[in-house]
């Protein structure tokens, strides 16, 4: 019995791999008949209890090079191993000659799919003494707007503060200011304040950037220094751009009380903004120069851009509105009929940020609290490609902002694991071909007879770099069966084979190699359709479906997502459910199926699809986000769990239906981004007379107690850090809770379904009752 319910927990399992089929059609006709994509997330380090690491070189195919994996065939007495993927005869090295069927290596034991390497190679290749302990030590330069009122700037710099005491002593630290004008502060030099100032409406390259600090190559030549340094992204062979750039970069243990001085000291921006204009901000000059200065740090270091911003780039290159106060931040609206004359200019400027910071190999996270938008609908582009993180909150006051900095820089369990530096290469068997990712990461452009013709996502390539990936990334990528039909399918493997090979620098500065090898079977579903149905899954199958509509919605000018949506559901019902033509009664779907409407129907009102109430960065932030979070992450985000707390029986699921609420009952909504408590009109009563402080009334206290512990659990285990709303029911903010309960109680039919204490919704939306009687009528009559 434990292993089917370790299977509940654990789906990920070991290889960190779940896919929308776990047995594949044979031809690319069979699988567009599917609906659903073949498509397989991936955690590339999730980390697992039985996970080898092993500190030798891997093997690789001379033909192929992908790795010795469970799956090769081994012929212990000539000492050869096949590769499952090309078929090359490999002979094992001498110091495999031990090897046999009672010994064999850790990456042959069928029970690792998983095994990871550490390559010590890397750290030797840097004999230089001047740079020997770089590659352990990681660079993170802070970059924060002062354009703000005292009260936010003074809750940023406690931020800064906090979190330059918790960073590993070697970390390498850097400080960058900015308002009107971009302010580089030199941490070397102690004796006094010394900053480098950039304007902030002038469009910097890197070149320029490192010229005007000194630590460009010409000003190296002026300093008589040896020449070879440069301003490219690896002066190893001359030490004097180094030493230059420790200048600004210091290690944090080194720098402490000189940056805990210069925040003291760091007021608001003094420029002068006239009534009834925005402050001038240069983020995007800022963002730029940071970058630069980056630039000078030796190949293959991991560094994060950590910037803090206060509210719209209204300067220089990156600007997303007009300084004018009467000129409103775009809409979805604006975008639409193209009326948002700064959005393109300002995208464009992030993307080729972003290709410099993918060619360096260093990240940027973006932590924005205004209440008004700061750009992340632009910034996405270099967001994502690098693999950086985003927050989005009200004030740096509010704990969403203050606990997820804060999670960045933990030690131990509450560690995210960040890592630097990654790359992700696919090989698999000879029929499927790679269409791309969908994720954190940027195209390597590594061509091969794997790359798809279609493109999805980051394709063209089997080849993807992360610049920065943590133990919750997760990529999508999306799989085609090459078209030729088989005659023969018997004398072919029944057997496929994929494998993931991800090299990434540890947090602790060591490069390693996940090597992830899964096998999944062919199947011919011109015989039937039951081994496709019994391997569906239905979690995956949802995410991939809302990844993908999310995507096209970004790249295809005038997409209706739920239109897309409705008809993939309809043709699927139709293909894969049982019924009579014609006969809607008839209708019923396998239970590997029967989630997935239900999914879709919340995906349908779900704000990835529904954008109108949101502005677009708070749609590019929710897009981000379910681009890099885990499937069961992603999937509460498309469908959130409730669960119900009453006296006197034990908390349990609730149907995510408005019928569920109750006088006498606490719900507990989960939405990932945002945590909901909400009281039942008698119990919130109970609990302004006091009752729970009563002896006599200690079960009250703990039915009180106990969603606010379930809470706790919840929001100390998330990054981003959820926001926790407690409400009343009938409060102004019970609205959070009732705009994701499925409406089956609306004020047209209140009358038939209203049970006592419970709620209605008022709204025109079908509730998901309807919504299936509608899908069972279309899914049965004639295609």
């Amino acid at each position: 019995m434990a292993a089917p319910e370790l299977a509940q927990t654990d789906p990920e399992g070991i290889e960190g791999v779940r896919m929308t089929w776990l047995k594949w059609p044979r031809s690319k006709v069979e699988a567009s008949k599917c609906v659903i994509p073949i498509a397989a997330s991936i955690q590339p380090i999730r980390p697992h209890v039985d996970l080898q690491i092993l500190p030798y070189a891997p093997l690789r195919c001379k033909t192929c090079s992908s790795v010795l994996n469970p799956f090769c065939r081994v012929d212990f007495t000539a000492l050869i191993w096949i590769c499952p993927f090309c078929f090359q005869r490999n002979q094992f090295p001498p110091h495999y000659s031990s090897l046999s069927q009672t010994n064999v290596p850790a990456e042959l034991y069928p029970n690792y799919p998983s095994v990871e390497y550490v390559l010590h190679n890397y750290q030797q290749n840097y004999q230089n003494p001047a740079v020997a302990a770089t590659p352990a030590s990681p660079i993170y330069l802070f970059v924060l707007d002062t354009c703000m009122i005292e009260e936010e700037l003074s809750f940023a710099k406690s931020a800064l503060n906090r979190a330059i005491g918790m960073l590993p002593e070697n970390a390498m630290v850097g400080f960058i200011s900015y308002g009107t004008q971009v302010q580089v502060h030199e941490l070397g030099f102690s004796e006094m304040s010394k900053v480098y100032v950039f304007r902030g409406s002038k469009e910097l390259s890197k070149d320029q950037v490192l010229e005007q600090l000194g630590i460009g190559v010409s000003s190296a030549r002026r300093q008589g220094i040896q020449k070879g340094g440069g301003g490219g992204p690896s002066p190893v062979a001359g030490a004097g751009p180094v030493s230059g750039i420790t200048r600004f970069l210091l290690p944090a243990s080194d720098c402490e009380y000189t940056l805990n001085t210069l925040l003291d000291e760091l007021s608001t921006d003094q420029w002068p903004v006239a009534p009834g204009n925005r402050a001038l901000r240069c983020t995007g000059v800022a963002l730029s120069v940071a970058a630069g200065l980056l630039g000078a740090s030796m190949a293959g270091t991991g560094a994060r851009i950590i910037a803090l911003v206060g509210g719209p780039c209204t300067e220089g290159p990156g600007a997303i509105v007009s300084k004018d106060l009467s000129d409103p931040v775009r809409s979805h609206k604006d975008l639409d009929k193209d009326a948002a004359p700064f959005f393109k200019k300002a995208v464009h400027f992030y993307d080729e940020l972003g290709k410099q910071l993918v060619s360096q190999g260093h990240v940027l996270d973006v932590f924005a609290s205004a209440l008004d938008q700061v750009g992340i609908a632009e910034m996405k582009v270099a967001i994502e490609k690098t693999g950086g993180l985003v927050v989005l909150a009200e004030s740096f006051g509010h704990s969403v902002f203050k606990d997820s900095f804060k999670q960045i820089f933990e030690n131990g369990e509450q560690s995210l694991g960040l890592s630097f530096n990654g790359s992700l290469e696919i090989n698999c068997s000879k029929d499927i071909k790679v269409q791309g990712i969908i994720g954190p990461c940027t195209s390597l452009d590594k061509k091969g007879p794997a790359v798809a013709s279609t493109v999805i996502g980051q394709g063209n390539t089997t080849a993807w770099k992360m610049c920065g990936l943590d133990k919750n990334t997760c990529l999508t990528v999306f799989f085609d069966v090459s078209s030729s039909e088989k005659s023969d399918p018997a004398g072919m493997s029944p057997e496929l084979y994929i494998q993931f090979l991800t090299s990434y620098q540890s947090s602790d500065g060591q490069m390693r190699l996940r090597v992830t090898t899964v096998s999944r079977q062919w199947v011919d579903s011109t015989l039937g359709n039951e081994d496709l149905i019994q391997g569906f899954d239905q979690e995956v199958a949802a995410v991939v479906v809302a990844r993908l509509a999310s995507y096209k919605m970004e790249m295809e000018e005038g997409f209706d997502a739920t239109r897309w949506i409705d008809r993939n559901l309809i043709r699927l019902c139709s293909k894969f459910g049982d019924y009579r033509k014609d006969d809607p009664t008839s209708f019923t779907l396998n239970p590997c199926f029967s989630l997935f409407p239900q999914f879709m129907f919340n995906l349908r009102r779900s704000q990835f699809v529904q954008v109108f109430n949101n502005s677009p960065d708070e749609t590019a932030y929710f897009r981000i986000l379910l681009n890099r979070e885990t499937i069961s992450n992603a999937a509460v985000m498309i469908q959130p769990s409730l669960i119900s707390y009453a006296l006197n029986t034990l908390p349990g699921p609730a149907l995510l239906d408005v019928q569920s609420i109750a006088a006498d009952r606490i719900l507990l909504l989960d939405s990932y981004f945002s945590v909901v408590i909400f009281h039942g009109m008698t119990v919130a009563q109970w609990r302004n007379m006091g009752y729970q402080n009563q002896p006599e009334h200690v079960g009250f206290a703990y039915l009180l107690q106990a969603p606010q512990d379930d809470a706790q659990l919840i929001i100390r285990e998330r990054f981003p850090v959820p926001r926790l709303v407690v409400c009343d029911q009938h409060g102004s903010q019970a609205r959070f809770l009732l705009a994701k309960l499925n409406p089956s109680a609306t004020y047209s039919n209140q009358h038939e379904i209203m049970n006592a204490g419970s709620d209605i919704i008022f709204t025109d939306d079908v509730s998901l009752q309807v919504f299936i009687d509608h899908l069972q009528r279309l899914a049965v009559q004639a295609s």
